[in-house]
């Protein structure tokens, strides 16, 4: 049994060493000019610009199993020292994929984008793709054809003495019943825990503050020939704050309803809140209002292989006020690329 058990453990190591690895680069940018001229909330009426970019390179043990390092530094337009910030890039990734269903999974410090860039704005807002491109923790994510969930998790801020303990955690998903139907259901969550540094003070109290979102949609893109895109959600919105020990769980709820539309280089996007007002650390201050209607027209006069630049015209709408945003956003992504190739003997 021992001959037989060393012979095992020589073959899986020998197996495994002559298995060929490869070493792949990602590199891009995200260029942003983004004014905001905000009646309502005059603290917030600011110009953010600025330029991200990036750099990374991964090693590909097998088929199912990655390793990536790299940085993502951050430079304001006018600032001194150039750079404002860099990001480490370093993590582990597990992609197990098939038709039928697929897992993913990331360990460490990876990019936000393509993973929670989508959320609702009224659960974490559209500053963080400038100044907060990574996520610190962890994301698991299963799909199927019919089904999809995927839960993370943040970590904000390591408790020390002086610093407080902060992360947040969250999950999204979404459910087609037929594949050849418009009709899917999505639901959203994020929940921030901010607790107090490891020597107590009188402001060491723990407070928890989240939010979500229940929709229902309909997307007919694939069902008429005259737009490029039309869709349409509805559902719920609430949010959840508490202070522990000082008061219970404040849960405001209300009303959210969104529609796209886009045709050759030109969408439209209109989101209407109606209900309680939703004051989320993390999200846009303007759920705070029990009135929103926000609506964004966009021109794509930049469009190719990993490439994109939009101008976004966008007009606010709360109770006695209406305020205007301009931004143009451009993108680009070189997508993974082999490099080299290692075979191990």
């Amino acid at each position: 049994m021992k001959k037989f058990y060393l012979t095992l453990l020589f073959s899986i190591v020998t197996a495994t060493a002559a298995l060929a690895q490869t070493v792949d680069i990602d590199a891009g940018g995200l260029g942003f000019l983004d004014n905001r001229e905000y009646k309502d909330f005059v603290a917030r009426s600011r110009t953010y610009s600025g330029t991200r970019i990036w750099l990374d390179l991964g090693l590909n043990i097998d088929s199912l199993n990655s390793f990536v390092v790299g940085a993502n530094g951050i430079h304001e337009f006018g600032a001194i020292p150039f750079f404002l910030n860099v990001d480490p890039i370093a993590y582990y990734r597990y992609y197990n994929h098939s038709y039928k269903r697929n897992w993913l999974f990331f360990a460490g410090e990876f990019p936000r984008a393509g993973l929670i860039d989508n959320y609702p704005r009224a659960i974490l807002n559209d500053t963080l793709m400038y100044y907060r491109p990574n996520i610190q923790g962890l994301l698991l994510r299963y799909r199927t054809p019919h089904f999809t969930e995927m839960g993370w998790i943040d970590w904000l801020s390591r408790q020390t003495d002086t610093e407080r303990e902060e992360f947040m955690w969250g999950f999204q998903g979404k459910y087609q019943p037929w594949l050849s139907g418009p009709f899917y259901i999505r639901n959203y969550y994020m929940l921030e825990h901010d607790a107090g540094p490891a020597i107590l003070t009188p402001t060491s109290q723990i407070f928890d503050d989240g939010a979500g979102e229940l929709l229902a949609g309909l997307d007919f893109t694939k069902k008429q020939k005259t737009l490029d895109s039309i869709s349409f959600e509805a559902g719920t919105l609430f949010s959840m704050q508490r202070e522990r020990g000082v008061n219970n769980w404040k849960v405001p709820v209300g009303a959210v309803a969104n529609f796209y539309l886009s045709y050759a280089r030109f969408a439209i996007f209109n989101e209407f809140y109606i209900g309680e007002g939703s004051a989320v650390s993390f999200g846009d201050a303007f759920y705070e209002k029990h009135f929103y209607n926000r609506t964004d027209f966009i021109l794509t006069p930049f469009k190719a292989e990993g490439l994109l630049g939009q101008f976004v015209f966008t007009v606010h709408k709360t109770p006695g006020f209406t305020s205007n945003q301009e931004a143009f956003r451009f993108t680009y992504e070189l997508g993974r690329k082999k490099i080299a190739k290692i075979r191990n003997y």
